[in-house]
């Protein structure tokens, strides 16, 4: 994966797919808005359903990002018997039939019909990463296509920030429930309830006959305020599926009869392939507990309401999005994999201060970590389909099917939160500090996976 100067002289995308090109490239914007308009949707929860834990509200995550996990390798079989598009179709429809859900979900008032819908959600988004990943990669000259999925890729933090911005100016911002707790929890403390017992307290309080009309209306308004974004994004995704129902585009594809089994066989012996599926789960995984808890950190380090806190997931984002483009640019110069391994590197040294620091020096040194992330998924995924040919199909499945690290890991980073506190040894650390040793773990192994196969290509062009 390797760069030289002839590489640098073919076009990432040529005049041939420029137009099929943009119109997938408008798909990693899609999902990108979808991933991030729940990330923050972990807190919204919490805050609506007070009978929910930490470790509860991260269903909404263990959802989102398992729904990949059960729907990639199926949508991998699927287009490698059909086409593209037809694995585009599926997943736009899947997609809007999970946002759709919400507003059924919406009228129960149950948590739990939530996450079932981002999970069907999900399975559309599936199908569209396993589909457009490997179809960016197929438009153009191989030598390219590491650098020309950076690019589409780069375009996916522009969803996210959109979603990032919904969440907090139109969710985060209008929902009651943080100011409707917050008056009761000052009401009990000045009648001298105790920091322990106020959970208990606050539940007692809510279920009075006298509370519970005030406690229903502000549950059904916070919970129609987090619904209406779905519905409104699910019928934007059905637009766009007419959209490319009635769009030519190149096949780039032909359907094969290859022996799943066999190709399976050929990727488990493939140590590139193997560690960079290793390498995807903990990225994603690091990638979604940093976005998911930043609003957790700065509110019990910084004392910032969840408004404010989402702000600096915004500023994340942009940073996120800015560092995408550089290192697309850098890609033209420096070898993919060594790049990789230095912001790996990076971001475990930006984790080890956030999780110590413990202060608003401490939140800005996470915002950073996005920096070092920007570049991580498709760099991996590119580096670990490198030399693949037919087995690519497969081998992308898998590599989507990583993004369960995205499902598993806030689920244990929402147990160090409920711990309240941990001590480890020579400091204490608040649970939300403590939270991000997980993703400090994740970027130690995509630093061991960036050199690997940095030094793997030394020695195979030496």
């Amino acid at each position: 994966m390797g760069q030289n100067n002839n590489d640098s002289k073919i076009a990432v995308v040529s005049k041939q797919f420029l137009k099929s090109f943009i119109l997938v490239t408008v798909l990693f914007a899609l999902w990108g808005f979808a991933n991030d308009i729940t990330n923050p949707m972990v807190a919204a929860f919490k805050k609506v359903f007070i009978e929910i834990s930490n470790t509860q509200s991260s269903l909404v995550q263990f959802a989102f990002y398992g729904g990949y996990a059960t729907m990639a390798i199926p949508a991998a079989l699927f287009i490698r018997k059909f086409s593209y598009k037809s694995g585009i179709l599926i997943g736009l429809a899947l997609y809007s039939l999970g946002a759709l859900l919400f507003l059924p979900a919406a009228i129960t008032e149950n948590f739990f019909w939530f996450p079932v819908s981002l999970y069907i959600l999900t399975f559309g988004l599936a199908f569209l990463e396993t589909t457009a990943n490997p179809y960016i990669l197929s438009m153009g000259d191989p030598a390219t296509a590491t650098r020309r999925l950076n690019l589409a890729q780069a375009f996916n933090p522009l969803g996210s920030l959109l979603g990032m911005v919904v969440a907090s100016k139109i969710v985060l911002a209008n929902i009651q429930a943080e100011k409707y707790f917050a008056n009761i929890t000052t009401m009990l403390t000045d009648k001298g309830i105790s920091a322990e017992a106020l959970p208990e307290a606050i539940k007692a309080y809510i279920t009075l006959p006298a509370n519970e009309v005030a406690y229903a209306a502000m549950k059904t308004h916070d919970i129609g305020i987090i619904r209406n974004p779905y519905v409104i994004l699910g019928l934007v995704v059905a637009t766009i599926f007419f959209i490319f129902l009635f769009s030519k585009l190149p096949a780039q594809h032909k359907a094969d009869h290859l022996h799943p089994i066999k190709s399976a066989k050929r990727l488990f012996r493939n140590k590139n392939w193997v560690g960079g599926v290793i390498a995807q789960t903990f990225y994603v995984a690091a990638q979604i507990t940093c976005w998911t808890y930043i609003i957790q950190y700065a509110g019990r380090n910084c004392g910032f309401l969840a408004e404010k806190a989402q702000n600096w997931n915004i500023v994340a984002m942009i940073i996120f999005l800015c560092s995408r483009f550089i290192c697309t640019f850098l890609m033209k110069y420096l070898n993919a994999s060594k790049l990789l391994t230095i912001l790996s590197i990076g971001g475990a040294i930006l984790t080890t201060l956030t999780i110590l620091l413990q202060n608003q020096a401490g939140l800005v040194c996470l915002v950073g970590v996005s920096a070092c992330m920007s570049l991580m998924f498709p760099t991996i995924y590119g580096i670990a389909l490198d030399g693949l040919d037919e087995d690519a199909k497969l081998g992308s499945a898998g590599l989507i099917f990583a993004i369960v690290g995205g499902a598993l890991m806030p689920m244990g980073a929402g147990w160090f939160i409920d711990q309240d506190t941990i001590n480890i040894g020579f400091t204490v650390l608040r649970g939300e500090s403590a939270a991000f040793i997980l993703p400090l773990i994740s970027f130690i192994v995509i630093s061991i996976f960036g050199w690997r196969t940095f030094r793997s290509q030394k020695l195979q062009t030496a």
